[in-house]
């Protein structure tokens, strides 16, 4: 088995996901003291691809949020709010069905998905 753990720059920015193995580190703490061991460097939060704790995956250029417990893409747009249950980004209005095969994009302007076409 493995675990993945994000490193946290500048306003925990996450830099890079290192995978290491369990032998390694059987619990987070141990992950952590290994990679700050390994890297010179303190700052890092497990991550877990099923998204059993800390909502997201994380990824490079997400925000590891401390008092969600959580790793957050960027807001894409102003108008999105936070799902709080969720920590994902939501529009103002719901995206159109993809079933049709349709592409859509969000236009800030209008306040509107559009179809990619």
């Amino acid at each position: 088995m493995t675990k993945y753990f994000a490193k946290l720059g500048l306003n925990s920015k996450v830099e890079t996901v290192r995978l290491i193995h369990d032998n390694v580190a059987p619990t987070e703490q141990a992950g952590i003291e290994h990679l700050n061991k390994t890297h010179s460097y303190p700052f890092w939060r497990q991550t877990y691809k099923d998204r059993s704790k800390r909502k997201n995956f994380a990824a490079k250029g997400m925000i590891y949020d401390e008092k969600r417990d959580a790793f957050i893409h960027p807001q894409p747009y102003p108008s999105w709010t936070l799902n709080e249950d969720t920590c994902q980004w939501e529009a103002p209005v719901p995206r159109p069905d993809r079933s049709t095969g349709c592409p859509y994009n969000w236009d800030e302007t209008t306040g509107a998905w559009i179809k990619h076409e």
